[in-house]
């Protein structure tokens, strides 16, 4: 199992989660992705590299300097998380897990994917 394939496995055995994908932002492509949310991972993958370019572009004109760690989405059934890789080797890509909201800790699933992230070598 190839280093990408172990993250993602490891994104999907957390409580609650139904899809994960490894993003490069600048092409919105998913290096690798796994599970059954219910929809294209990687059109969501290619959605969500547009959502965090624009809080980039965001953050660049109001002056902030500081990094993103995650950003959440809510939905009624459920949760996207995106977890912004800073790792050297890593910038431009982040990760991206959907969550059903019935079954996921929020909490402790931000803390592992937190986890996680910190694993991922490209």
């Amino acid at each position: 199992m190839s280093q990408l394939e172990q993250a993602i496995a490891d994104l999907l055995s957390i409580d609650g989660a139904t899809g994960a994908a490894i993003v490069d932002l600048a092409s919105g492509m998913a290096l690798a992705h796994g599970g059954n949310p219910g929809f294209s991972l990687e059109v969501a993958a290619a959605g969500n590299s547009n959502v965090v370019r624009a809080k980039v572009n965001t953050m660049r004109d109001l002056g902030i300097t500081d990094q993103i760690d995650d950003i959440l989405i809510t939905l009624g059934q459920q949760y996207h998380l995106i977890n912004v890789l800073k790792d050297e080797n890593n910038k431009g890509l982040f990760l991206y897990l959907t969550l059903n909201r019935n079954s996921a800790n929020l909490a402790l699933a931000r803390h592992k994917l937190s986890v996680v992230a910190r694993a991922v070598r490209v």
